[in-house]
């Protein structure tokens, strides 16, 4: 963590009945701190939220994300699948400024290169204000996978993060750098900053 780089706000919403009740430990949150604090510099500042399955509640949980702690950019994991009770893409439509379909696209495609039921994921991404909103995969192996991507693939396989903070700059947010060991962020050489003196 560089404490000379710019805070960013990251808001984290792990979506489950279940865990939400206490029926199980949440697996998404402690799994998206993990990935996240090896790949980002910047100091972190964290806004949680642990949610049943509700797709009013997902929604005003995001509105406040984005409206009230301004959150450069918000991660959900769970509820994305064709059950009944998954309504995560379609709360998170709901509160949708602009839709960013390319980042839903890139989840599949990567999902797909390890299960055949990836096609059945809705994972969808969104903007509303100065906040990006992505709904990832419900389990820790996978919230990893598509972040990251698969760099050792033949040809390579791009994770969806090395897209996410020149996304964050273009609508207003905070300056992302990456550990370019872990995921490498990818912006045009005309929008990259000097490193901080």
């Amino acid at each position: 963590m560089n404490q000379s780089l710019e805070t960013v706000r990251i808001g984290l919403v792990s979506v489950s009945d279940r865990a939400s009740s206490g029926v199980y430990q949440d697996k998404g949150i402690p799994a998206l701190k993990d990935w996240l604090g090896r790949a980002v510099q910047n100091p972190i500042e964290w806004h949680e939220r642990l949610i049943p399955d509700e797709e009013a509640q997902i929604s005003t949980a995001l509105i406040e994300l984005a409206d009230a702690a301004k959150c450069d950019l918000v991660l959900t994991t769970g509820g994305t699948g064709p059950a009944l009770r998954d309504v995560t893409p379609e709360a998170t439509l709901a509160v949708a400024h602009k839709v960013m379909p390319g980042f839903g696209e890139q989840m599949r495609q990567i999902s797909l290169a390890f299960v055949p039921t990836a096609i059945l994921s809705r994972q969808v991404a969104v903007v509303r204000g100065s906040s990006l909103i992505i709904n990832l995969p419900g389990q820790p192996k996978s919230i990893a996978e598509t972040l990251q991507g698969l760099p050792q693939a033949t040809p390579p396989v791009h994770g969806i993060f090395a897209a996410v903070p020149y996304c964050v700059d273009l609508i207003g947010g905070a300056y992302i750098e990456t550990d370019e060991a872990v995921c490498k962020a990818f912006r045009p050489k005309s929008a990259i900053r000097p490193p901080p003196a």
